[in-house]
């Protein structure tokens, strides 16, 4: 088994022609309410999965992270600092607002082992297996 990525519709990308133009005039004024998807890497080795969240400039306490019926789910918001001290900003690229980011976890994760770390602007979530029992037996043919 794998881990895979939680497949939803994102409400960030319309699926109709319609649904891209009522985005267009109806969210494009609003600055509440975004969101965006920090970028995810996901990698494995013998014992454990491991996900890692490039998410800086937040605190550990800013993020969720929930495991329900197999599904991890990763979510917290950055918003964005109200005070500019006499700056006037030109372009803000970092991405602002809530985040929810959710995987299918297989069965093999011990979840009560479960483990997150938040450090450099790297949120890291460590998803150790159990060990796989090698069950072996000489069957006498009779």
């Amino acid at each position: 088994m794998r881990l895979e990525k939680y497949n939803q519709l994102d409400p960030l990308f319309p699926s109709s022609f319609t649904g891209v133009l009522d985005k267009l005039f109806n969210e494009s004024f609003k600055t509440s309410n975004r969101h965006f998807n920090p970028a995810v890497d996901i990698a494995e080795d013998d014992k454990n999965f491991e996900i890692q969240v490039a998410i800086p400039g937040m605190n550990k306490s800013d993020f969720k992270v929930d495991f329900t019926d197999g599904r991890l789910t990763i979510s917290g918001e950055r918003k964005i600092e109200e005070k500019k001290d006499g700056k006037n900003y030109h372009s803000i690229e970092t991405q602002y607002g809530s985040f929810s980011r959710s995987f299918f976890v297989p069965d093999t994760v011990l979840s009560e082992q479960i483990e997150a770390a938040y450090e450099n602007g790297v949120l890291k979530i460590t998803l150790p297996k159990a060990e796989k029992k090698v069950i072996k037996a000489a069957i006498e043919v009779k």
